[in-house]
């Protein structure tokens, strides 16, 4: 069987022009925002009409000598079996957006919620860099080694990602699923899927309604899809 993950990051927020660390601030989605989500759902739909067909004949089968996919496995073709968001606002408006097409509830997990960047939570950029300029550096440098003075360092917001993560794929083997959740997390768990090293996070980019695709196949996670930007 092949376990299928839309991991998702929630549309853009209220502000957010002004490019400020929200972390654990809980800030609704901006009207934009809701827009990049629908046009998310829209791709998911028509991703999961074909989804079926592209994994039976996919050289994968051969690779992982697992010939079963959702086909096979009684899950049925062109809808998720379930959505889970984080515990902010603009995580579960977004997941309530995806789920709705297939008529499901979405299912909050709080350890799915984005890091707290402690005092710099609210500031912009060029704030923290005025402000912080020797502590902003080592943390861009190093986001493994340094944190945001009084938030959360990485391995705790991998610790607590990592375990949600897997908790909810060992309920899901052959399923169609999606995670919303934020930049950060999002980034952490694709470093922890490709092997990358936690210092690495920041080489990969997750915009706003970005959508990414990982097939679980019995060998090792693939990734099919990163950081698709659906809307304009």
């Amino acid at each position: 069987m092949v376990t299928t993950l839309y991991l998702i990051r929630h549309g853009e927020t209220e502000g957010s022009a002004l490019k400020r660390y929200l972390g654990s601030m809980d800030i609704p989605l901006s009207e934009k925002g809701v827009q990049q989500v629908r046009d998310v759902s829209a791709f998911i739909r028509e991703d999961l009409k074909t989804l079926g067909v592209a994994q039976h004949s996919s050289y994968l089968n051969e690779v992982h000598r697992a010939p079963h996919t959702g086909m096979e496995s009684g899950v049925k073709e062109g809808t998720l079996q379930a959505v889970y968001s984080s515990n902010l606002s603009r995580a579960i408006k977004s997941g309530q957006i995806v789920a709705e097409p297939y008529a499901l509830q979405i299912i909050v997990v709080p350890e799915l919620r984005e890091r707290s960047f402690g005092i710099w939570e609210g500031m912009t950029f060029s704030e923290i860099k005025e402000t912080y300029p020797s502590e902003f550096e080592s943390w861009a440098g190093n986001p493994l080694k340094y944190s945001p003075p009084g938030g959360e360092n990485t391995m705790e917001v991998h610790e607590r990602v990592i375990r949600a993560l897997e908790m909810i794929l060992s309920n899901h083997g052959g399923d169609r699923i999606a995670i919303v959740a934020h930049g950060g997390v999002n980034r952490i768990i694709l470093c922890h899927l490709l092997g990358i090293p936690l210092e690495n996070i920041f080489r990969i980019e997750q915009n706003h309604g970005a959508v990414n695709i990982i097939e679980f196949w019995e060998k090792y996670p693939v990734v099919k899809l990163m950081n698709r930007v659906i809307h304009e």
